[in-house]
């Protein structure tokens, strides 16, 4: 097992392994043998291209010779920064194969983000595109290598734009020469990839995935979701994201032989009509972007499109409205699934023959007969069957411990191995649990995971700010915005500038606060010193804003 990260216990690993839960394979022999039974069926639609199954396995075995001519090997970090293009898959099963470890990170993340996974896991190598949305990766890369004096190498899928110490992913591709060779690959007990958790710490925690533990996950999921070969995805979500990536994702739609098709962002215009183009069959969003669609096929600006090929439409990320759900048949024609998950594990859905109001009203069951729940109070103990709880769970796809954190590991896991979600939750008699909100001190932006304490940390590191609280307010669109409340010293700075000053520091867009209130205190809470959620709930009482209308973000990613 990699260092820094905490082994399932062997009775545990024993009894998966029994139990046909973990089967021994890699990720890397996982797409050989899809290339094998589906050579010349079409894997992935994106950027103007179609790789076939035989076509992405040979582009990823070149891809992974060429790494190696680099250097990277078994055990190196790659942080990988890619939107969704078909490069991405190329990267990710060529480092697989090497045994070499991709960081994925998303396209929305800017430089204090990416700075810190270079960082923290000694990258190796940064994987960027060269622009995207407007946005100029290559600058972000150097701006990263300035700041932490690496990774050693920079990759970019495009054009360099002249950078002599970039090289471009077709480079290290046709310089790699036609494969690894006779390697015997990695373990499929060790850690295959670093997924970034939305922690609620100032500082995002790393998930370890291993071979094992993901694919019993992403066999699980494309049989409850009984993808084949017609299977048609749409990834309308980033693709580096656990949602769109094994549940079922495009991991799932590779395993039964489907294709997967990459929508360069998640708006109606764009997804609706590639469901129309595509013959697409299921896709996955999350709640902000499902009322989007909702709108536009409704008698909106894609009132007009076929869409009679979509079977499912799958929404996670955060509590989906049952109203909204209720919507969801009669206006695109297909069944709802709900998803509810973790990238550190467990993943619930609703199956397609639950009666539409646990569909609409619930956010589904586990995926296995292995999956221990138990939902307890404030104590730890538990509560009576349908009672309100902080969700708790162990299993054969649910993470030990999080890479290099054994103080917040000791927090976030009970003695016996339980992960403590931070969901509020209640069952029902059938198993299927209904999210009723959090407890852990973390805000939900249209599944976007925030972190109040690095908000406020980057806020406080400007002079003229004297203390800052950052809470949700409730939105009908992403659920949860953020406002953050700011104490200034003296005069102390305008809005506009404390934004300014959030963007300057590198900080991701959907992180920067929807609202700033500037106060003069804080309120007093009648105890003597206060934990940070208190003032934050002291906070929230005394200061909760009306709900703002503004519009949802064009992209999004889901701890679905």
């Amino acid at each position: 097992m990699l260092a820094g990260c905490t082994p399932w216990p062997a009775e545990f690993a024993d009894s998966y392994r029994r139990r046909g839960y973990w089967t021994g394979e890699t990720l890397g022999a996982f797409l050989r043998d899809r290339a094998h039974r589906f050579a010349e069926r079409t894997a992935v639609v994106g950027a103007g291209r179609r790789w076939s199954y035989a076509e992405l396995d040979t582009r990823a075995d070149r891809m992974a010779a060429g790494l190696a001519r680099l250097g990277i090997g078994a055990g190196d970090r790659v942080v990988v920064q890619l939107p969704n293009r078909p490069e991405v898959f190329e990267v990710a099963f060529a480092l697989m194969r090497l045994g070499a470890l991709p960081v994925y990170a998303l396209p929305a993340h800017r430089r204090a983000e990416i700075s810190y996974l270079c960082s923290f896991t000694e990258a190796a190598a940064l994987v960027v595109a060269d622009t995207d949305a407007g946005f100029d990766y290559r600058e972000l890369a150097e701006q990263v290598r300035a700041e932490t004096g690496g990774p050693e190498h920079i990759l970019v899928a495009g054009d360099t734009g002249g950078r002599a110490h970039m090289r471009t992913l077709e480079e290290v591709r046709e310089g790699g020469g036609a494969g690894p060779g006779a390697t015997a690959g990695p373990d499929p007990g060790e850690v295959a990839f670093l997924q970034l958790s939305g922690g609620t710490t100032g500082l995002p925690k790393l998930i370890p995935r291993t071979h094992d533990d993901y694919l019993y996950s992403v066999r699980a999921s494309a049989e409850i979701c009984a993808l084949d070969t017609g299977t048609v995805y749409l990834a309308a979500l980033p693709v580096v994201h656990n949602f769109p990536m094994s549940s079922p994702g495009f991991l799932g739609v590779f395993s039964a032989g489907g294709t997967v098709v990459l929508a360069p962002d998640p708006s109606p215009a764009t997804c609706l009509a590639a469901v129309e183009a595509e013959g697409v069959t299921h896709t996955a969003v999350v709640p902000p972007v499902a009322m989007l669609w909702l709108d536009a096929a409704d008698g909106g600006s894609q009132a007009h499109r076929d869409l009679t090929s979509l079977r499912v439409l799958q929404v996670g990320g955060a509590k989906f409205n049952a109203e909204a759900a209720r919507r969801v048949r009669p206006t695109l024609g297909c069944t709802l699934q709900q998803v509810f998950g973790m990238a550190e594990g467990l993943v619930n859905y609703t199956r397609y023959d639950d009666p539409e109001e646990v569909v609409v009203t619930t956010q589904g069951r586990p995926i296995s007969p292995d999956d221990e729940i138990r939902v307890v109070d404030s104590d730890g103990t538990e509560v009576a069957p349908g009672g309100l709880g902080e969700l708790q769970t162990r299993g054969p796809y649910t993470i030990r411990g999080y890479y290099r954190a054994p103080e917040h590991n000791a927090e976030a896991f009970t003695a016996d191995g339980f992960y403590r979600t931070g969901d509020l939750v209640r069952t029902t008699p059938t198993g299927h649990i209904v999210v009723e909100g959090r407890a852990k001190d973390q805000i939900n932006r249209g599944g976007e995971k925030i972190a109040p304490d690095e908000v406020e940390n980057h806020l406080l590191a400007h002079p003229g700010v004297h203390d800052a609280a950052v809470v949700a307010v409730p939105d009908r669109f992403l659920g949860e915005r953020t406002c953050a409340y700011v104490v200034p010293r003296g005069a102390g700075p305008a809005r506009s500038e404390l934004r300014a000053f959030l963007r300057e520091r590198g900080l991701a867009a959907y992180k920067i606060p929807d609202r700033l209130e500037l106060v003069d205190a804080f309120p007093a809470t009648g105890v003597g010193k206060i934990s940070r959620r208190e003032l934050r709930e002291a906070v929230r009482a005394a200061h909760a804003p009306a709900e703002p209308g503004a519009p949802p973000p064009t992209r999004a990613a889901a701890r679905h």
